[in-house]
């Protein structure tokens, strides 16, 4: 009777169980796949839940029926012998090995091989190759082919410092918002490239499945393919430095006719920036750019007043790089000057010479030299910049 309760017992658990899972919101499960990828994860991962569960139900029943039934106030004794015969031995070590056997192989090891096949399969049939870059602590997005080929742009958190310091409400996308979204077609193989300016950085959004560490000096793979338009959203989950929690990965996936439009949008606008590195700027308009470009791109590490957080990141503030010429008395570049600086990078500095435009370069450089504390009166133009590159 006690075994036939247990086996009820055992079968209501494991149907509530299922139910539960098969209707539970994503909010408290894996969310909603929308790439081939994280569709058959979320399906072997499922199978092995249930595989797990029924191995975790008949062992717990057996011990729990063994209990019971042979428990000393029914009148059983503890046997006698001191081990059992060899015979029973070898038996009692081969048939649950063969059952662990089979449930490994046939049942989780066959659909793991499948999955492990399908995230590595980086290169058939993709028609679209981005690279990805992570640095200290945001994204770098380089289009590598087709229409969009020569695309190229940093994504920066854009979440205020205001609700970071818990002084204003939260908004709806706390930490989870950027400046510049990635765009990619829905229905089309994207193949990812991902390396890193400094530490180990991981790109992930989870929804998609495909999750792979970006390393310094190395080109890693992975690939996906959004079947449903929509905007989808993830960060960095490696542990890379202070900045850890304000690295997130914006992903919009558009319908063809909508990213062609995107990457006419976006070019206009990189042709823009570029024409604007041959006009004279104001100091006020310097500044005034100057500014912006610092807030999303420096003062992570440096800090919004300039202060910095030494010895790691120096403050700017008086800072003999900063205070220094840039140019020697026959009109060349010093080195270690603050153009070289911001422009080629040196230790954790990164080079932006390839991530900023001219303009960008010239108004945050100039912004730096006449503001956070600073007050050099020389002002550097976006001409300049471009004649160095």
């Amino acid at each position: 009777m006690a075994f036939q309760f247990l086996k009820k017992a055992g079968m209501g658990l494991m149907l509530a169980v299922w139910s539960l899972a098969a209707h539970a919101e994503y909010a408290w499960n894996f969310p909603k796949p929308v790439t081939p990828m994280a569709a058959d994860t979320l399906l072997v991962h499922n199978k092995f839940m249930v595989i797990i569960m029924v191995i975790f139900v008949v062992v717990l029943g057996i011990m729990i029926y063994s209990i019971i039934r042979h428990r000393k106030s029914v009148g059983h004794k503890a046997a006698d012998f001191t081990g059992p015969s060899t015979r029973s031995q070898v038996i009692w070590t081969l048939v649950p090995f063969a059952i662990l056997l089979y449930i490994d192989f046939i049942l989780m090891g066959i659909p793991a091989y499948h999955s492990v096949v399908l995230m590595e399969d980086t290169k058939n049939d993709s028609e679209m190759v981005i690279k990805v870059t992570g640095s200290q602590w945001r994204w770098q997005y380089e289009y590598m082919d087709g229409e969009a080929q020569g695309i190229k742009f940093v994504s920066n958190m854009t979440t205020p410092q205001e609700q970071i310091q818990n002084k204003t409400e939260k908004g709806e996308h706390y930490l989870l918002e950027v400046d510049n979204h990635v765009v990619l077609p829905v229905d089309k193989k994207v193949r990812i490239l991902l390396t890193s300016n400094d530490v180990i950085h991981t790109w992930w959004v989870p929804a998609f499945g495909a999750a792979r560490d970006a390393i310094p000096g190395f080109l890693r793979e992975t690939w996906v393919k959004i079947e449903e338009p929509g905007t989808y959203r993830g960060q960095c989950k490696e542990l890379c430095g202070k900045g850890h929690g304000f690295m997130p990965v914006v992903v919009d996936a558009v319908p063809e006719e909508q990213f062609k439009e995107w990457v006419a949008s976006k070019k206009t606008e990189m042709s823009a920036a570029s024409a604007g590195a041959d006009k004279e700027w104001s100091k006020d308009e310097l500044l005034t750019q100057g500014k912006a470009v610092y807030e999303k791109n420096c003062a992570v590490c440096h800090q919004p007043g300039g202060q910095g957080m030494p010895p790691a990141f120096p403050a700017l503030t008086g800072s003999k790089i900063v205070t220094a010429p840039n140019f020697d008395a026959d009109g060349k570049l010093m080195k270690d000057s603050h153009i070289d600086r911001v422009f080629n990078g040196k230790g954790m500095m990164p080079a932006w010479k390839g991530t900023l435009s001219d303009t960008d370069i010239a108004a945050v450089i100039s912004y730096e030299r006449n503001a956070l504390g600073n007050s050099m009166g020389d002002l550097v133009q976006p001409s300049q910049i471009k004649a160095l590159r």
